[in-house]
């Protein structure tokens, strides 16, 4: 039977969205400067802009472009969140670096994540929602999108009688940890679970392993909403090495079984704020981008490496030089075209590039000058 969803106006303000810049966006030359500085060496990022003084009196950190400003989120209360109105009884809050997603029912509150940068700030948000619609404050059921300490290492504040659910992997995981802090679930379910709540719904679903080996889908129907962590960044260029996920290509299909559900809003987990479609569709445009460059890249010459390197008998040396001569020219092109597009393309498409040189290598099956001998 389908839960009936109250669509009755909140004093909350819905989560504020920003049109993302068009893909199209002209690097200045600022950028290209910044791109065209990692070409010849590997041990450079892509952020240092030259004759430009530090961002920081800290010796040697480098500046960084601008954050755009469809990269934005909304404006964070005194006491350090935002949490707004995602449609009917579906809420969000946000510390601007992380995210959770709640539903207020008759019954309590369906928490999904707790950060612990966000930490009980979670519960001062609830509380803003619940005072205003007079619906329960309590925490009944909290969600873990997976088991990684950043997006549910809040958890033990919720207390012994919330109950906890997730994959079955997530709590085999958590049961390893053993962390006080992240106690395991004691739902489980391997593949899809509908969570029915005080006349509200949430649609589970495991997808296999990508991020984590437990990473999961969580859709609220009524509400248009899909919650899917450490995936898509909206307005952003992906976490370091592609979100440090354990699958590099389960990751990139996950951005495609994202963009398949039938959502006009996502929570990523992370970052200020929610996603469109049109990030979900510019972060592919990026990763095509990317993972077409560094092909290409794979067959720089290697004879310079080896010459240097191979005399001394420094096998490692080889590699790291050359993967790394690699990185930065896949990274070079992207990094400069989606520099005031995506927010931080200058400070992680590198490690991205790295990071996929890898997967190419292992899981690919792109060796470039280490493959068979002729």
């Amino acid at each position: 039977m389908t839960a009936r969803v109250s669509r009755t106006a909140s004093p909350i303000p819905k989560g504020t969205f920003m049109e993302p810049m068009p893909h199209s966006a002209r690097a200045d030359r600022r950028t290209l400067l910044r791109a065209a500085a990692v070409l010849p060496v590997a041990a450079v990022g892509v952020g240092a802009l030259e004759g430009e003084s530090a961002a920081s009196e800290v010796p040697g950190l480098p500046d960084y472009a601008p954050v755009p400003s469809a990269a934005a989120g909304p404006k964070l209360n005194d006491a350090g969140y935002f949490v707004g109105r995602i449609d009917g009884h579906l809420h969000w809050v946000t510390d601007g670096f992380y995210q959770a997603m709640f539903l207020s029912t008759r019954d309590g509150v369906v928490l999904v994540d707790a950060p612990p940068t966000i930490g009980h700030n979670l519960l001062r948000a609830i509380a803003d929602v619940t005072r205003a619609n007079g619906r329960p404050a309590k925490v009944t059921h909290l969600v873990h999108s997976h088991s990684h300490a950043d997006h549910v290492g809040a958890s033990s504040i919720l207390g012994k009688d919330v109950v906890r659910i997730g994959h079955a992997e997530c709590r085999r995981l958590l049961l390893r940890d053993n962390d006080p802090n992240r106690p395991a679930p004691t739902v489980t379910f391997e593949d899809h679970y509908t969570l029915h709540v005080g006349g509200e719904r949430l649609e589970l679903a495991y997808h296999g392993p990508n991020h984590s080996p437990d990473n999961i889908f969580i859709h609220a129907p009524e509400h248009k909403t899909l919650m899917v962590v450490d995936i898509l960044y909206p307005g952003w260029v992906p976490f370091k090495n592609l979100a440090v996920s354990q699958d590099i290509p389960a990751w990139l299909r996950a951005q495609d079984i994202a963009m398949g559900y039938p959502w006009r809003t996502l929570v990523g987990g992370h970052l200020g704020r929610l996603g469109r479609r049109a990030d979900g569709d510019l972060q592919r445009a990026y990763m095509a981008d990317l993972e077409a460059s560094t092909r290409a890249s794979m067959h720089l010459d290697p004879t310079p490496y080896f010459e240097e390197y191979g005399a001394q008998g420094n096998s490692w040396a080889v590699f790291k030089t050359y993967l790394d001569a690699v990185a930065a020219q896949a990274a070079a092109p992207v990094a400069a075209k989606y520099t005031g597009v995506l927010a931080a393309a200058d400070v992680f498409t590198l490690d991205n590039a790295a990071t996929l040189v890898e997967s190419f290598r292992i899981d690919a099956g792109i060796l470039g000058p280490f493959s068979t001998r002729p």
